[in-house]
């Protein structure tokens, strides 16, 4: 009966993954449901372009919220063919300057390497550590967030399917006919599997850079319409480079350079 004790391990790597899962979402949906590091969030405030690219999609998305902006104003030149030219030294802010500084002073560089460098730039750690401050975004590495939950399910999910294939593969008799043991290692696995559909419709996208408190500033944001320039560079600081509407500057962002052929 060795498969049983196969069977105790499967429920127990889903039933704490998934009970896991149950309170990352209630905490992230529940304002009263946070912790201690939420209070300074507790009033209400109005998220920057930046702070709420961080929140959305880490110091990646702060780079590529500058660039748009830049290249919008004509200050910066985005090429279909993937490099970035400045057209106006001057930045508006730390985040521009440090774009500029990314590029480096020729005034020109592939935009690859300069949204690597701008996102880790000191002004967006700066950035970062305010918003960690605030109690909206979570620490660096944090393991109680929904998308750390959900990634804990799906391996949750697989080391059910991994165990029940070693008991349904053991050799012997078992005393119990294999399907009947396949059905019990089922219950497991369709208990990950429903967790894991149920957050993907209730409390999806995942947040991996957002508190609690920081979702709850982020939600009024993602519905507004891309009409004006505030609108549209919002939509691409929480959506990313994919709400960007113009074929050439999205063919900016997403241009890779064809391997070289013999």
């Amino acid at each position: 009966m060795f498969w049983v004790l196969l069977l105790l391990l499967a429920w127990a790597f889903a039933g704490t993954a998934c009970a896991r899962l149950c309170l990352a979402a209630i905490r992230a949906d529940i304002p009263g449901i946070s912790d201690a590091s939420d209070a300074p969030a507790a009033g209400e405030r109005d998220l920057t372009l930046y702070e709420a690219a961080f929140l959305s999609g880490g110091p990646a998305r702060v780079a590529d919220v500058a660039l748009v902006s830049m290249a919008r104003q004509r200050r910066l030149l985005l090429a279909h063919t993937g490099w970035a030219t400045v057209v106006d030294p001057r930045g508006r802010d730390e985040i521009e300057q440090s774009v500029i500084g990314a590029i480096g002073p020729d005034g020109q560089s592939p935009i690859a390497p300069v949204r690597t460098r701008a996102a880790d730039a000191e002004a967006v750690r700066r950035l970062a550590d305010g918003l960690l401050h605030a109690g909206l975004a979570v620490p660096e590495g944090s393991d109680t967030t929904v998308a750390s939950a959900v990634r804990h399910v799906r391996v949750a999910a697989l080391a059910v399917a991994a165990l029940g294939t070693t008991a349904l593969l053991l050799p012997g008799d078992t005393g119990t006919p294999r399907p009947l043991v396949g059905a019990w290692f089922a219950l497991p696995l369709i208990l990950t599997l429903s967790s894991l559909a149920i957050a993907r419709f209730e409390v999806h996208p995942y947040s991996p850079w957002a508190s609690p408190a920081g979702q709850r500033l982020l939600r009024p944001l993602t519905g507004k319409p891309a009409g004006d320039e505030r609108s549209f560079l919002t939509s691409v600081a929480v959506r990313g480079i994919r709400a960007i509407g113009e074929p050439e500057l999205r063919a900016a962002f997403t241009h890779r350079d064809q391997p070289l052929r013999e």
